[in-house]
């Protein structure tokens, strides 16, 4: 009797044979799927969120705008502490980390980003950010997500994607052909052989080792069973090494953003092929005693990212990985009478990149607002588009419904 996709599946789990870290065996099935093929680039994207929604006009500083000390008399970042980047703008002044990449022509400070009709709803502006599609209320996937669905195929690695330290999986990576895994913790990523005895755990590794070294016509159903299993063996044991041998070239420090890009280290180091992380950084809804909590995010955003670079700088691998942030919304541009701030819309990003630096675009005007908020000028999709067709290659019109004008800064 010929064994089928769906028994092999079904008859592995019902065992305990497969089990990576609580992930179900349907992530075996899609990975294997998409392990057809070899990635041309090697290039790596590092997405960032910043959830809560950043408050940019405190993190990138007009600090020769008058208006901005008028707007936040409580909030105000002193011009002279500001960590300068020209003759207008300077960085908060616990950004050290950032204001080095900044000067070493690593870091690219993309302004006005937002788009049309913004939403001051997390829920729906997160929505709006993670799908990019601003004028679809109810969405089933997402822009990273559709991206994936064309690299099938193409790309090298059993995990095209993997979203780190989130209990669910972001709809930024939501696919409708790939199923991307979500791994709190490295060490729980590991390939377990049922709950049961050491002889039978033994049968079991030896039935998917037999499984993987079975030659197969390619595109059949025990081609995709062989290479089921093959995910399922290399992919744990080669984690297992990660795990035990990986050594940091420069230290990070004990925060959780930081054990984060560590982990997406390893993996870049253990070379499975992932070419998409996604991590998240919360607690950026400020709207009441703002500067000690925003002073401490943005401590955090800074020390971390810059131990990832340094990182992936001592391991030789920095010209492979571009890392970007995001956030759903910025925040007014007046302080409230909590000393916080609120809900707003254009904001800016950063971009640390081994192509280009800089401050690319204008700073929004502090008095020709939008309902108390500052105006875009930058669609979000454009820098989306720069990620996926300059850096990711990656037609990006199929991805966003439309052709939206690259940055520069990849």
């Amino acid at each position: 009797m010929s064994t089928t996709r769906r028994s092999f599946l079904q008859s592995m789990s019902a065992a305990g044979v497969v089990s990576l870290g609580g992930l179900p065996p349907e992530f075996l099935n899609r990975a294997a799927r998409a392990d057809d093929g070899k990635s041309t680039s090697g290039r790596v994207l590092v997405l960032v969120q910043l959830a809560g929604g950043n408050d940019g006009l405190n993190t990138v500083i007009p600090f020769k705008d008058d208006d901005y000390y008028k707007a936040r008399p409580g909030l105000k970042i002193a011009s002279g502490a500001t960590l300068k980047l020209n003759d207008e703008l300077g960085l908060h002044p616990i950004m050290s980390g950032f204001k080095k990449l900044f000067d070493d022509g690593q870091l690219a400070i993309v302004q006005g980003v937002g788009y049309e009709n913004p939403d001051r709803s997390h829920f729906r502006s997160m929505d709006i950010w993670q799908s990019a599609r601003p004028d679809t209320e109810y969405t089933r996937d997402g822009w990273l997500g559709r991206a994936l669905d064309q690299t099938i195929g193409r790309h090298s690695g059993t995990m095209p994607a993997l979203a780190l330290g989130t209990e669910k999986l972001p709809l930024t990576l939501v696919s409708t052909k790939v199923n991307v895994p979500a791994v709190q913790d490295l060490k729980n990523y590991r390939l377990e052989l049922g709950r049961t005895s050491d002889a039978n755990k033994q049968r079991h590794r030896k039935l998917l080792e037999e499984l993987a070294a079975k030659p197969a016509p390619a595109g059949s159903e025990l081609d995709f069973l062989r290479r089921t299993a093959t995910t399922a063996v290399t992919s744990a044991e080669r984690l297992r090494e990660i795990t035990s041998s990986y050594k940091p070239t420069k230290p990070y420090p004990q925060n959780s953003l930081a054990q984060k890009l560590k982990l997406v280290a390893q993996f870049i180091a253990a070379d499975l092929g992932t070419r998409i992380y996604f991590v998240s950084l919360g607690g950026f809804d400020t709207h009441a005693q703002q500067e000690s909590a925003h002073t401490e995010l943005l401590r955090e955003l800074s020390s971390a990212v810059t131990a990832f670079i340094q990182d992936l700088e001592g391991q030789g691998l920095r010209d492979r990985v571009l890392l970007a942030t995001f956030s759903e919304f910025g925040r007014r541009v007046k302080e409230n009478g909590s000393l916080g701030t609120d809900h707003g819309s254009g904001s800016q990003l950063f971009v640390v990149s081994p192509k280009k630096s800089g401050i690319i675009g204008k700073h929004p005007s502090l008095t020709d607002l939008v309902q108390g908020d500052l105006k875009f000028h930058t669609d979000f999709r454009r820098v989306y588009a720069t990620l996926l067709d300059r850096w990711l290659q990656i037609p990006s019109e199929p991805v966003l419904g439309g052709r939206f004008e690259p940055l520069d800064f990849a």
